[in-house]
């Protein structure tokens, strides 16, 4: 990968890239976007915009399967049955009898799902949670148990729990709030250092508008109709986990109308410096299908650690009208 250049080269690169909306960011310009708040930005030794190469999009629909980059390969994946109850509250099925495991799924506000698995058998140990294509990792505690809360995906919410023994459970339940809301996930795997970022009406970086891991409010905002808010499912203590963020804006309950600008940003790092990095985009609007995107990115080389990589367009921003 080509080295940093002085500011026109770069001129020209983000020219090249601007069909994406890519931009390199410095770590003093990043500063002055995010401020101090919550996470202390490193500042980089210059000040040079960089050339970024090796941007791949592609995108697909949710009735085709989804190809996870860079999959668990310790996880047996469970299939989703395939005639499902109509309309249950709540149901859980064990998918084999090697140890009692049962899943409980629950909807609660703001869509969300409150998701409980009980593997006594099975303590302190690894698993993935699938759920209409996200996927993330998770751990169960000291006695087998798991209690986590996801925000739908579907109306007739299925949740597969799957350990790498090829033992899990299936949980599902009926969302009806669903269609309130709008929902952007962003999910990858590892150390690649991926950031979904949501500005509101205008809203600029460290603004009260601005949602993200950093600032991410919290179902009330939303129950409310204030704003949206930012959830991360995923368990980073373990080795390589499949992580998931997810920004839910409650269309039907808006306050005021405008737009929501979506971005994904990445923040060079000593764990991803000079690497190739992936990532995969779903967005859920109203009714229609779930759409997904996958994102491959050279990552510029280790004399870059402490920038950022802003991709503006990968993502399409939210129109709101008041309600």
């Amino acid at each position: 990968m080509r080295r940093t250049k002085e500011i026109l080269t770069a001129v020209g690169t983000l020219a090249c890239a601007v069909g994406i909306g890519f931009v390199m960011q410095s770590s003093d310009t990043a500063e002055q976007r995010y401020g101090t708040a919550e996470k202390q930005r490193p500042v980089a030794s210059n000040g040079a915009l960089l050339e970024v190469e090796g941007i791949t999009l592609t995108s697909a629909t949710l009735d085709s399967e989804i190809a996870l980059p860079l999959p668990d390969a310790q996880v047996t994946k469970a299939a989703a049955p395939q005639g499902l109850p109509p309309a249950p509250e709540s149901h859980g099925v064990a998918i084999t009898a090697a140890c009692d495991i049962i899943a409980d799924a629950q909807a609660v506000a703001a869509a969300m799902v409150k998701l409980a698995l009980d593997a006594a058998c099975l303590p302190n140990e690894r698993l993935t949670v699938h759920h209409n294509g996200m996927i993330f990792t998770e751990v169960t505690d000291d006695k087998g148990r798991l209690n986590v809360t996801v925000p739908a995906l579907a109306e007739e919410a299925v949740f597969i729990l799957a350990f790498g023994n090829g033992d899990g459970a299936v949980a599902q339940t009926t969302v009806p709030e669903l269609s309130d809301f709008n929902r952007v996930v962003l999910q990858w795997k590892g150390a690649a250092g991926f950031e979904l970022h949501a500005r509101e009406f205008g809203a600029d970086y460290g603004d009260a508008g601005h949602v993200w891991s950093g600032a991410p409010r919290d179902m009330a905002t939303a129950v409310l109709g204030e704003g949206g808010f930012m959830i991360r499912n995923g368990d980073t203590d373990v080795a390589e986990p499949l992580m998931a963020e997810i920004y839910s804006f409650p269309v039907a309950a808006a306050a005021q109308e405008g737009d929501v600008a979506l971005s994904v940003e990445a923040e060079v790092s000593k764990s991803n410096c000079g690497l190739e990095i992936e990532a995969q985009a779903l967005e859920l609007r109203g009714t229609d299908q779930v759409k997904t995107q996958n994102l491959t990115l050279a990552v510029p080389d280790c004399d870059a650690v402490g920038n950022f990589l802003v991709l503006n367009n990968l993502l399409q921003d939210l129109k709101v009208a008041q309600n």
